[in-house]
C-alpha cells in the first residue's frame, strides 16, 4: 500500500504519486467505494498525451459510468494492464495493486493537488 499522506488528491478523486518525473494515478478509495464494484476500466493508449483536467478514460460499475480526469500534464509511458483483466482490482487495492496509469511529466511542477488532510475534509473522511 502506497503511504496515503505522501500522496497529491484531485477533488475527481484521483490520487498522484510521483517519483523522478514520473506520476503514477489511480483513483482514491472514497471513489472506489462511492462507485461500487467496478466491471470495466478505459484507460487511454500507451503514448498518449495527457492535459491536467482533461479526460483520460471511464470507470464502469454496476451504479453508474464516471470518467477519469488526467491530473497531470504528461505522456503515458504504462497502463496497469492487471485492471483490464480484473477491474474490480481498483475496489480491492485502490491505492496499490489497483493504480491505473504512469505518466512521465512534461517538467511543471505540480500544481493545484490536495494533500491528504484537504482531500479528507473534502469527503467528510477522518485520518
Amino acid at each position: 500500500m502506497t503511504a496515503l499522506n505522501a500522496l497529491g488528491y484531485t477533488s475527481e478523486h484521483e490520487w498522484v504519486a510521483v517519483a523522478d518525473g514520473i506520476a503514477t494515478i489511480g483513483i482514491t478509495d472514497y471513489a472506489a467505494e462511492q462507485l461500487g464494484d467496478i466491471v470495466y476500466v478505459d484507460l487511454p493508449t500507451d503514448n498518449a498525451t495527457l492535459t491536467s483536467g482533461q479526460v483520460m478514460g471511464e470507470l464502469e460499475s454496476t451504479k453508474s459510468v464516471s470518467e477519469l480526469f488526467a491530473p497531470v500534464d504528461g505522456e503515458v509511458i504504462e497502463l496497469n494492464g492487471q485492471v483490464d483483466v480484473d477491474p474490480a482490482l481498483v475496489n480491492r487495492d485502490p491505492f496499490g495493486e489497483g493504480w491505473l496509469v504512469r505518466v512521465q511529466l512534461f517538467g511543471q511542477p505540480l500544481t493545484g493537488l490536495l494533500d491528504r488532510a484537504a482531500y479528507l475534509r473534502l469527503t467528510g473522511g477522518e485520518e
